[in-house]
């Protein structure tokens, strides 16, 4: 398979916003604090679910030659099959604000080599490290994170107070220059 990581510019707005896709749910990460750092063990469901997020609603323009902000898109000839949004933080981080591989191209790395670009774009910054937020539910791209090189450094069980998502948990995760991905 051919594809490459491109940085999103004005030639490309009608491909942004992606829309979402299905995602498995095999089961949810569940975090452990000793007092200290933070550990995790994984509680795997025995039937797998499906679940798709409502798609998001941002400006993609405000992407475009933005030093605040960046978007990156895995392309195979003009059509996009995977994304990622990065923000500069205040606390000196990129934050990922949100990464997708269409359905049937995971699994084939792109998310990591979309996953390079971002880290490639907060170290060209000089920013410190990366964050990003995601639900414990999405034990997938949990797994993901956790091999990239991410460790998770923090949990809030308020941010989901939409019924749609009151069972799920936030979960910040966090990588900074000294830490190297496994991918």
């Amino acid at each position: 398979m051919n594809y490459r990581i491109v940085p999103f510019d004005k030639t490309m707005l009608h491909l942004l916003p992606h829309p979402q896709q299905p995602f498995d749910i095999i089961g949810r990460l569940v975090p452990i604090y000793d007092g200290i750092k933070w550990n995790t063990t994984e509680y795997l469901l025995d039937i797998k679910r499906e679940k798709t997020y409502p798609n998001d609603s941002f400006d993609p323009r405000e992407y475009i030659n933005n030093p605040e902000q960046v978007a990156f898109l895995a392309l195979i000839g003009d059509e996009c099959i995977g994304s990622i949004r990065v923000c500069k933080r205040w606390n000196g981080n990129a934050f990922i604000d949100d990464l997708a591989v269409d359905r049937e191209y995971r699994g084939l790395g792109i998310g990591c080599r979309l996953m390079n670009a971002a880290v490639q774009w907060g170290k060209d910054r000089g920013l410190c490290g990366v964050s990003l937020e995601t639900q414990d539910w999405n034990l997938l791209a949990c797994r993901f994170y956790l091999k990239y090189g991410f460790k998770l450094g923090g949990i809030d069980t308020k941010v989901y107070t939409n019924p749609l998502y009151r069972k799920e948990t936030a979960l910040y995760f966090y990588m900074y220059s000294s830490e190297k991905s496994e991918l």
